[in-house]
């Protein structure tokens, strides 16, 4: 009788927790289901809103040329890229930092052109979409429209996002505000009291190359710093 019992027990035992392996299983399934369809839903309202702002026309009459608003943004994007606004030749092609700059931003980064390029890893979002024109000394400042009317939305959009890279003054005067130092060098020289939300970097440009000989500390303490920052988010 007492065999008999134990037997009946251990099968008891077995039949529930066959059945909450199999429930565990179902849950798993329907929580994969949901996750892609979130997933889906996030690639089409990234879609819809990128859509949007390559129509965008909000500055038009003070552009050189017809409006052609330059980024990249994908709703997976861990790292976010804030510039300052394209340059002629970056108008011309449609390509985000595709000239000398990027090719310079790209080696402080440590990543190659297909991950830089790949808007679900990193996204480039300029402080002004459109080519501003001529300034009296190189290109005009960046439009103050674009940031207002769409970086909130594109940010709010990139739910993954984990680190914020501010290159130049005018991203960093936009996000920073009074936390700003007096000037660019200054702020970069604090920039571990941005972290872990923001990194701030001088801009690439071949202009800067006496502001790099100047300031040597930055391509040998901050650009290693940069560099291991990437990586593991990249992982």
């Amino acid at each position: 009788m007492k065999k008999r019992l134990q037997k009946l027990m251990a099968g008891k035992y077995s039949t529930q927790f066959s059945g909450s392996i199999k429930l565990r299983s179902k849950e798993r399934e329907m929580w994969n289901s949901v996750q892609l369809f979130l997933q889906r839903l996030n690639s089409l309202l990234m879609k819809k809103l990128l859509t949007e702002i390559s129509q965008c026309t909000i500055c038009k009459k003070h552009l050189p040329f017809a409006p052609r608003p330059v980024l990249q943004a994908g709703p997976e994007a861990r790292i976010v890229i804030i510039g300052q606004a394209p340059g002629l030749k970056v108008q011309q092609s449609g390509k985000p930092w595709d000239d000398a700059s990027g090719k310079k931003l790209r080696e402080w980064l440590g990543v190659s052109e297909e991950i830089f390029y790949n808007p679900n890893k990193i996204a480039l979002v300029p402080m002004g979409f459109c080519y501003p024109g001529k300034g009296t000394s190189g290109d005009a400042p960046p439009r103050p429209e674009c940031a207002p009317q769409w970086h909130e939305l594109l940010l709010k959009s990139m739910k993954k996002v984990q680190l914020i890279i501010l290159i130049g003054q005018y991203s960093q005067n936009y996000y920073l505000g009074k936390k700003a130092g007096e000037n660019l060098t200054e702020t970069v020289k604090a920039l571990k009291k941005y972290l872990p939300e923001y990194f701030v970097l001088p801009h690439p440009s071949p202009r800067n190359r006496f502001w790099l000989v100047k300031n040597k500390w930055f391509e040998k303490e901050a650009v290693p710093l940069l560099q291991k920052k990437i990586k593991a988010l990249l992982k």
